[in-house]
């Protein structure tokens, strides 16, 4: 019986991490620049402030906790939310920048569309043909 059960957990578990969404990295559709995942790590790090052509780059968070800011935190830069949390701190404490401001899914598609300076993630089924999708996780 016990197999049975756990056989069955691990199935529910991969199922789920199946049909789990994904998330986007969207800039304004007038942003038309290549990114690679070694430079968006960078603008999401506070290493690199602006976009490659010397663009100021904008960079917004969904809040602390959010889902799909865990997914991408995982994802594209490699850190847990734990591990991010405490790298910011460093970097707060050291004087040497401040995190990504955090704001909402809906102000993220709204400062994004209306922005070209702007760069965040949400999950890509709340895209719109307002933004332009960068990267998907």
């Amino acid at each position: 019986m016990i197999q049975k059960i756990s056989t069955l957990a691990v199935l529910t578990a991969c199922w789920i991490g199946a049909v789990s969404a994904e998330v986007a990295v969207i800039v304004h559709p007038s942003n038309q620049q290549a990114i690679n995942e070694t430079y968006l790590k960078n603008l999401f790090t506070g290493k690199q402030k602006s976009f490659p052509d010397g663009s100021p780059a904008i960079v917004l968070n969904l809040p602390e906790g959010d889902s799909q800011q865990s997914l991408f935190n995982e994802k594209a830069l490699g850190k847990s939310n734990a591990q991010l949390k405490a790298y910011w701190s460093k970097v707060i404490f050291t004087g040497k920048g401040t995190p990504p401001k955090e704001v909402t899914a809906a102000e993220m598609l709204n400062l994004v569309a209306t922005n070209p300076s702007t760069i965040g993630v949400i999950d890509v089924s709340q895209a719109d043909k307002s933004v332009r999708i960068l990267i998907q996780y």
